[in-house]
């Protein structure tokens, strides 16, 4: 009976060995295909990531240029191919359906904000139902300081009150104002007139409440850049003919975008190719921002979106014979324009709008700017646009600080100090606008 009790047990024992060998042996399976599928997870994943570099280094060398006399170019090439591996990645999400390409670019831009300023007291508000950051210096001051509205740039699409975090921070600092960066709507969702009222609203309310703020309410100052700078531009004009409302000090345009009638001035050939606005992403911003649809950017860049009798009107204004001639000695050539398409014209002619194109302002409208400061960068397709404006403000009587980057390109002011990637024409740029500033 023992010997029976005892050989059971064995073959127990030796049958709990042999499951216990087998599930430890399956598990060890297992860890291996587990194992494997990992590695060969990552060899894809670093097999796709160097695809994508490559595809992107591809793209910047075959669709952009960098002209021998735009400061820091190797820096400026790295951060393009940066910008354009993540839009890949951004229509990648968007194609398999876990988001739409310009939240995913507007995450990345916008998703990390600096510190705690030890010099100023910053804090989120509401100007009406506009968000707005407002920075206002610790140091005391013995008198009401100036108080700069800010718009931020980014095609109308791109840009937040993130994005433009360290630029509005140095501003205040460096000369002791109040800045308010408004967080206006942005396309396509919120198509044009959107973004005008929004800065324009923010604007008004700032200058009903400016002694909340320790603001001077003659001091007040529109500020922007690109896009930022036709909303400046164009808030500006606006609120010049207002008796109600205190007089704007001055306005501040960033390399602004003021036109969409030609895109063939001498800017946008010679530089239709440099980071970090090409040409034809003009034309699209711009058509985003009217109607969220730029199906007829190809039209607009032919120049057969506008009829003769308009071309005509506005080449007082808008006008190759208005440039310089020292810039037009790197590779312009006068262009015709193609047909005039009526049909086109039909969709996209509220661009002609003021408010949307400040350069085509009338005179009585122009004469009663605030002193104004413009900056320019050579090597940027919106050069031009300044230029002429420039021109129209002078003609009109209205006092000009011009400041220009030899060495500069579009977008190189936000970069004065961009995750290490410092520029020192970014730097140059922003110093003259502090400078301006300080002598109001």
């Amino acid at each position: 009976m023992r010997n029976k009790e005892s050989g059971s047990n064995k073959t127990n024992i030796s049958g709990k060995v042999k499951s216990k060998t087998f599930q430890i042996t399956l598990l060890l399976s297992k860890m291996a295909v587990a194992y494997t599928v990992l590695v060969l997870f990552f060899a894809v994943f670093v097999a796709g990531f160097i695809l994508l570099v490559m595809a992107a280094i591809n793209f910047h060398f075959f669709n952009s240029e960098i002209p021998p006399g735009v400061n820091q170019p190797v820096k400026l090439r790295i951060i393009h191919i940066i910008l354009i591996s993540t839009a890949v990645v951004g229509r990648i999400l968007e194609n398999i359906g876990i988001c739409s390409q310009v939240s995913f670019l507007r995450y990345v831009q916008g998703r990390k904000t600096p510190g705690v300023d030890p010099k100023l007291f910053i804090k989120d508000l509401w100007f009406e139902k506009v968000p707005v950051r407002i920075y206002q210096p610790k140091v005391p001051s013995a008198s009401q300081r100036r108080g700069v509205m800010f718009f931020h740039g980014g095609g109308w699409v791109f840009g937040s009150l993130e994005t433009h975090e360290k630029l509005c921070r140095w501003i205040a600092r460096e000369s002791e104002s109040v800045v308010v960066s408004v967080g206006y709507r942005l396309a396509p969702e919120h198509k044009y007139p959107a973004a005008y009222e929004d800065c324009l609203n923010a604007t008004i309310h700032f200058m009903n409440n400016v002694e909340y703020y320790g603001v001077d309410p003659a001091r007040i100052i529109t500020c922007g850049d690109s896009a930022g700078g036709n909303l400046a531009a164009a808030v500006s004009q606006t609120l010049a003919g207002r008796s109600d409302l205190p007089k704007l000090r001055a306005q501040i345009l960033i390399y602004p975008g003021l036109q969409v009638l030609d895109f063939n001035l001498p800017s946008y050939q010679q530089n239709r190719g440099v980071p970090l606005l090409l040409r034809e992403r003009a034309a699209f911003f711009a058509l985003q921002y009217l109607n969220g649809d730029a199906s007829n950017v190809e039209e607009v860049l032919e120049g057969s979106h506008i009829p003769p009798d308009m071309r005509l009107k506005y080449r007082k204004w808008v006008s190759p014979d208005n440039i310089p001639e020292k810039f037009k000695v790197r590779g312009y050539k006068p262009h015709k324009p193609h047909e005039f398409k009526a049909e086109v014209y039909e969709t996209v002619k509220r661009l002609c709008e003021p408010s949307l194109c400040p350069l085509l302002a009338e005179d009585a409208v122009v004469h009663q700017l605030p002193e104004s400061f413009i900056l320019t960068c050579e090597y940027d397709v919106l050069r031009d646009d300044g230029l002429l404006y420039k021109k129209r403000l002078e003609d009109n009587g209205v006092p000009v600080t011009w400041y220009h980057l030899e060495d500069g390109f579009h977008g190189v002011i936000s970069l004065f100090d961009y995750y290490g990637f410092r520029f020192s024409a970014g730097k140059r740029g922003l110093d003259s606008v502090v400078k301006f500033i300080k002598g109001l």
